[in-house]
């Protein structure tokens, strides 16, 4: 009996411990809505670089071609784990669009960011 009041002493003591800041020593780790808006705005920066000749990448203003949906409603349209595999496989639309693959971090930050934009769709 002795023997499981050590075990369980062990295990609560381990499951109460801080578990260390992936941040190194001494130093706080981001908090979760710091990590979000630098991936938004890392995605804003691909958005501006790959997809503004032909969308609408802000939260205002009209896609430069008409068939390309404006980013703020993209996702009224598309389900975000679907795009974002589709921007990782190579995206196949029926309009015009240019033939690119986005890497996981790249697919990962202009999700998040389409995220932080989304309007209703008019």
């Amino acid at each position: 009996m002795v023997r499981f009041g050590v075990v369980a002493f062990l295990l609560l003591a381990a499951c109460s411990a801080e578990a260390p800041s992936p941040a190194g020593p001494g130093q706080a780790a981001p908090a979760p809505a710091a990590i979000d808006e630098a991936l938004a705005r890392d995605g804003r920066d691909i958005a501006e670089a790959q997809c503004a000749a032909c969308h609408a990448v802000g939260e205002y203003g009209e896609s430069a071609v008409p068939e390309a949906p404006p980013f703020r409603t993209l996702l009224s349209r598309y389900r975000a784990d679907v795009l974002e595999e589709e921007l990782i496989n190579g995206i196949r639309v029926a309009h015009p669009m240019p033939d690119f693959q986005f890497n996981p971090q790249g697919a990962d930050a202009l999700i998040a960011y389409l995220s932080s934009i989304q309007q209703p769709a008019p």
